[in-house]
């Protein structure tokens, strides 16, 4: 039996991984954290009895506690259930709210990271590899696309990486034009072809910062510059992604959209199980097709492309102002195309500030989201 941490686990990927959890029969959940989301977080303290779990605020722990006050499930501060001692702890908080947790699980001692939060490696990419090499902490990627080069690297040596291959479906604007983008709604975004994920990265797909943040996020995972990353549209979202190599073989991971792939992969890994996942039929999905993106309608992928690699504050800023006016356009209160232009409006403030040490970062952090909530 291996024992688990789920930092996250009312949202997407960690409702997925109980999934796999079921499935797999071998792992034990250790502890739970959840963001308000009590009434589902005490199904699951009474399905999975944690030893821990927290919530993302002292009233939804208030609250909690009176729910499960029969169990013998301890409700702790998120610091405690992150650092609590296990296998394999799972960060899949979105945003820079994982930041600290995952940090935290990471220097409480050696297990393996199963990293679903891109923002961390946004935000504090060098901090976080340091943290992992300094603690000699395992780290397997959970999203699909940085899981699919993870596997397609085992085919050859670093030093034969021609180019890393990340693909995208384009989200749900793939084919309108930039006019036609003036008018769409928080509905029409919300509306994404192939995957079922939480409401801020269905958001991000559909301005395709989500890939934007990937870029990122796989030159700290793979140690590879932004010059060999290519971003590819494939409507498909068969070929996850995949490597080139330097005498031309391509090779990559394949399988259906589904997040439990990759999310029991990360439990299991090197072992492979029977997946909850629906099988993959080439024959029936018949055919894949490939373009570049444009990057002239996708303000967000170009930003975030331009940032990239940047030591200063520009990353920080980008992503807590993109947080903030992807909240925004949820609440209905701004346009699509403000996205973009709150952003830029962030970095421009605080691109000259140093993201040196975690309380730095999230200083720029609050500064980006207060400019971009700004009229």
């Amino acid at each position: 039996m291996k024992d688990l941490i789920i930092l996250g686990s009312t949202g997407s990927i960690g409702t997925q991984a109980l999934d796999c959890v079921d499935e797999l029969g071998t792992v034990r959940i250790k502890a739970l954290t959840g963001g308000e989301n009590t009434a589902l977080m005490e199904a699951q303290i009474r399905k999975y009895s944690p030893e821990l779990a927290a919530m993302g605020s002292e009233s939804a722990a208030r609250d909690l506690r009176a729910r499960v006050a029969d169990t013998a499930t301890r409700i702790v501060s998120l610091e405690d259930a992150a650092a609590a001692e296990c296998d394999i702890a799972l960060s899949s908080i979105v945003g820079i709210a994982g930041l600290v947790p995952t940090m935290t699980a990471i220097r409480s001692g050696r297990k393996r990271i199963a990293l679903a939060n891109k923002e961390t490696l946004v935000c504090a990419g060098h901090l976080f590899t340091d943290a992992i090499a300094e603690t000699g902490c395992e780290l397997i990627p959970v999203d699909s696309e940085h899981s699919a080069i993870f596997q397609s690297l085992k085919g050859g040596r670093k030093n034969e990486v021609k180019r890393i291959l990340l693909t995208a479906s384009g989200g749900p604007f793939r084919t309108k034009s930039r006019e036609e983008l003036r008018a769409v709604t928080k509905r029409d975004a919300l509306k994404h072809p192939n995957w079922t994920m939480g409401a801020k990265i269905t958001i991000d797909s559909a301005t395709m910062m989500n890939k934007g943040l990937e870029v990122i996020e796989a030159m700290h995972l793979f140690s590879v510059p932004k010059e060999k990353i290519t971003v590819l549209i494939h409507p498909e979202s068969i070929l996850h992604s995949a490597v080139e190599f330097c005498d031309g073989a391509v090779i990559g991971q394949l399988g259906t959209p589904d997040m439990r792939i990759p999310i029991q992969l990360a439990l299991t890994y090197p072992e492979r199980k029977p997946s909850p996942a629906p099988a993959l039929s080439l024959a029936d999905i018949g055919r894949l097709t490939f373009s570049l993106p444009d990057l002239e309608k996708f303000d967000c992928l170009r930003i975030a492309l331009e940032v990239a690699g940047r030591h200063d504050g520009a990353p920080v800023a980008m992503n807590g102002a993109n947080e903030a006016a992807v909240g925004l356009f949820l609440s209905e209160k701004i346009g699509y195309f403000e996205i973009a232009e709150r952003i830029e409006r962030a970095i421009s403030s605080l691109s000259r500030e140093s993201a040196d040490s975690i309380e730095k970062v999230l200083e720029i952090d609050r500064e980006a989201r207060i400019i971009a909530l700004k009229d």
